[in-house]
């Protein structure tokens, strides 16, 4: 009986030793969830609008344009607004540079390049537009009419660029 239960021993100690080398590997999982937010966001800038020398007896208007550029993320929609400007008494319809000696000489600024549609600060008279993630250019149309008799000097203002989305 003795060797018996050694040849058992012995049986059972090759046999666990075949299934350890033959033993499958046990794995475990696990997960997770990658995230991000894409914020509704825009960014201005604008070139500076230069009318150069006006002479007050020309028979047609002075007009120049600048540009705004907007960009906004994809499917943004936005509005681009124009304030009436620093000049005292200025309006939306009749902005005023004002010279050194606080004279001042009115101009415009419109949406279209007939100078029919006047650009102002919201609804209507702003100009709309949706992202699309790259920069999309509004020219700006300005305009200095005619037969305003002033003092010679260098006259100027500032325009706020505001865009709302």
């Amino acid at each position: 009986m003795r060797n018996y239960n050694l040849i058992l021993r012995m049986a059972l100690s090759a046999a666990l030793a075949s299934l350890t080398g033959q033993a499958a590997a046990v794995t475990t999982t696990s997960s997770f969830s990658v995230t991000a937010t894409v914020l509704t966001t825009c960014s201005v800038s604008s070139t500076d609008l230069g009318f150069g020398n006006y002479d007050a007896l020309a028979a047609q208007a002075l007009d120049t344009t600048s540009t705004v550029s907007v960009q906004c993320t994809l499917s943004t929609g936005y509005s681009v607004g124009l304030n009436a400007g620093i000049g005292s008494g200025a309006t939306v319809t009749t902005r005023k540079m004002t010279s050194t000696d606080s004279a001042t000489l009115d101009y415009s600024l419109y949406q279209d390049n007939g100078r029919s549609v006047v650009w102002g600060e919201s609804g209507a008279a702003a100009v709309t537009g949706t992202g699309t993630g790259a920069q999309v250019d509004h020219t700006v149309y300005g305009r200095i009419p005619t037969g305003q008799y002033v003092s010679p000097d260098t006259y100027s203002d500032t325009i706020t660029v505001t865009v709302t989305f």
